[in-house]
């Protein structure tokens, strides 16, 4: 659900907001950040690239779209799987998100996303609590939780995973690093992904990782805030999904 227009969020009054998003995604909600008041400062820790063979990926996906049920983990895996194939398909269709579901929507299909917004809800659809002896194609990348992955084969659904994109350490420069080391400690790190934290920890030389930690973190869910202060930050908040909206609402609620 959007923000009600008539009733506008509290400003971020000038606050720094660190946005992790993946390279060349985040630029919608850089846009909300300064509607709000707040300065946006794009840090990604992942960069997406399309598969590298991307001939196998097609022909892996045009077996998927004829499975039983066709999971799509993120709005990037049918941004990359439209890019190789239109998305026509007879098979259930699901979403781990909201998000995910509204990318579903603009190339044609309706899929089922549940109320808690990651691995753990999808999984808990009914659809995908008895998957035994069922096609299932699930549409992402590799690497990740592999938690769907996991459950699905232990309840016996017949997976096929179809790898439409990659996930790669992003190439971060002096117009990253040198706002990172005069960040404040009031700025709001949003954090929605547990890899992308992981490789910026890897990536970010030690006194812009400092500073980042100084920071307080918004994360997406409580496994994400787990991570965050196994990473070093003090001060987590959680927002209510990985949305948009639900991040900076958690952000301007700690303003």
């Amino acid at each position: 659900m959007g923000r009600d227009p008539h009733n506008p969020p509290p400003s971020l009054q000038g606050r720094v907001v660190v946005i992790t998003r993946p390279a060349g995604t985040a630029g919608a909600l850089a846009r909300q950040v300064r509607a709000a008041g707040g300065v946006p400062l794009l840090l990604p820790g992942l960069s997406l690239r399309a598969a590298a063979d991307r001939e196998a990926a097609r022909t892996a996906l045009d077996r998927a779209l004829r499975d039983e049920l066709l999971l799509f983990t993120s709005p990037a895996a049918v941004r990359f799987a439209a890019a190789l194939r239109p998305l026509a398909t007879r098979a259930q269709v699901f979403a781990v998100g909201q998000g995910t579901a509204a990318a579903l929507r603009r190339h044609g299909l309706d899929a089922q996303a549940p109320r808690r917004q990651d691995s753990e809800g999808l999984l808990d659809l009914p659809a995908l609590r008895e998957p035994r002896g069922r096609s299932v194609a699930l549409v992402g990348a590799a690497g990740g939780r592999g938690l769907l992955r996991e459950r699905l084969v232990a309840r016996g659904a017949q997976l096929r995973e179809v790898h439409v994109y990659a996930r790669v350490a992003p190439r971060l420069d002096r117009r990253h690093l040198e706002p990172l080391l005069r960040l404040p400690p009031d700025a709001r790190v949003l954090l929605s992904s547990g890899e992308a934290l992981d490789k910026l920890r890897a990536i970010l030389p030690p006194p812009a990782w400092s500073r980042l930690r100084a920071a307080v973190a918004v994360a997406s869910s409580e496994r994400l805030a787990a991570l965050a202060h196994a990473a070093g930050f003090a001060e987590v908040r959680v927002a209510a999904s990985a949305q948009a909206d639900a991040m900076l609402a958690a952000a301007w609620a700690s303003a």
